[in-house]
């Protein structure tokens, strides 16, 4: 697959010895706070391949996307930084925050990016940041920037459906992405990427997990507000998990464990690519309640019997 999308490519050419090197565009955890939901898309055919020969990326995308788990973590504010020293070249910062596909969303036709900055980085190499939150953007066209300096904060304006920064590599109006900058085609990044500290790429993962009463609606999941820390003894407990780049043929892995042992485990078969998904699983009080106590949940997402991911959350029976 990889070799037949070579034909195609149609990235910057080969980098050399003094292309830049950059940092994180965006001011969080990845192994806690904030992911990597998809990368550049090296297939400029109706496919689609990242440099890793999967699938974390749609038709046409031309950047690496950081993500948030929901939207309370955006709403809490979480900075876009300057991800090399650099000029501002361009800012929008008057454009509504609002996910695509909800009532009252605007046309972004040609303004995709939404709120956002370009920072020229010379030799004919530059950034763009996309998606930040309307007011939040600090710099100016002409403003000298450094590395780690704040540019505005993560948001929800123009073509987006979850909240994160869409990060951009170009050189010579050519994208690069970071992670393959000459393009080696190795199914993994390469020996030379741009990044100063090349973070761990994943397959796929859990955004987020958490116990409810009931299954809580997706648009809660996507809130972050679906979880709760409490349950009431005669109620059901409810398992949910929220994950992203999944495969047809993964599974998602369901475990509870109260205060005498397990008291239930199910294993769920997706049957379809997503770049998101959401699944709850769980069971329903005994006659004489549930015990009281703490109780553990574990969710796993696994591919070809390979664990991807793992997060255990806790909740109190009372």
């Amino acid at each position: 697959m990889r070799a037949g999308a070579l034909i195609l490519i149609t990235l910057a050419a080969p980098a050399v010895a003094r292309d830049p090197l950059f940092g994180l565009p965006i001011d969080c955890d990845l192994s806690d706070t904030c992911y990597m939901q998809q990368f550049v898309d090296h297939d400029s055919s109706a496919g689609v391949i990242d440099f890793a020969c999967g699938s974390l990326t749609y038709d046409g995308h031309k950047g690496t996307d950081f993500a948030l788990p929901s939207l309370a973590m955006q709403a809490q504010g979480v900075n876009v930084i300057a991800a090399a020293p650099g000029t501002v070249r361009g800012v929008r910062n008057d454009m509504v925050d609002i996910l695509q596909g909800q009532a009252g969303a605007p046309d972004v036709s040609s303004k995709e990016c939404g709120n956002g900055v370009v920072i020229d980085h010379g030799n004919g190499w530059e950034t763009q940041y996309c998606h930040m939150a309307q007011g939040s953007v600090t710099v100016r066209s002409g403003d000298h920037v450094a590395m780690g300096q704040v540019l505005g904060q993560v948001g929800l304006s123009g073509q987006t459906q979850f909240p994160h920064v869409h990060f951009s590599v170009r050189h010579n109006g050519e994208v690069v992405d970071p992670f393959d900058p000459n393009d080696e085609a190795t199914c993994g990044p390469s020996n030379t990427t741009l990044w100063i500290d090349t973070p761990p790429t994943p397959a796929g993962g859990l955004i987020s997990t958490g116990f409810a009463p009931n299954v809580p609606e997706y648009t809660e999941v996507k809130a972050g507000t679906a979880g709760v820390v409490e349950l009431d003894q005669s109620g059901n407990i409810v398992l949910w998990g929220f994950s992203f780049g999944v495969q047809s043929g993964d599974e998602m892995t369901f475990e509870i464990i109260g205060p005498s042992g397990p008291i239930f485990e199910h294993t769920e078969t997706l049957t379809r690519d997503q770049a998101m998904v959401f699944r709850a699983s769980g069971k329903r009080a005994p006659a004489s309640g549930w015990d009281t106590g703490d109780y553990a949940g574990m969710v796993t997402l696994q591919r070809d019997g390979t664990e991807l991911d793992r997060q255990v959350i806790n909740v109190t029976v009372r």
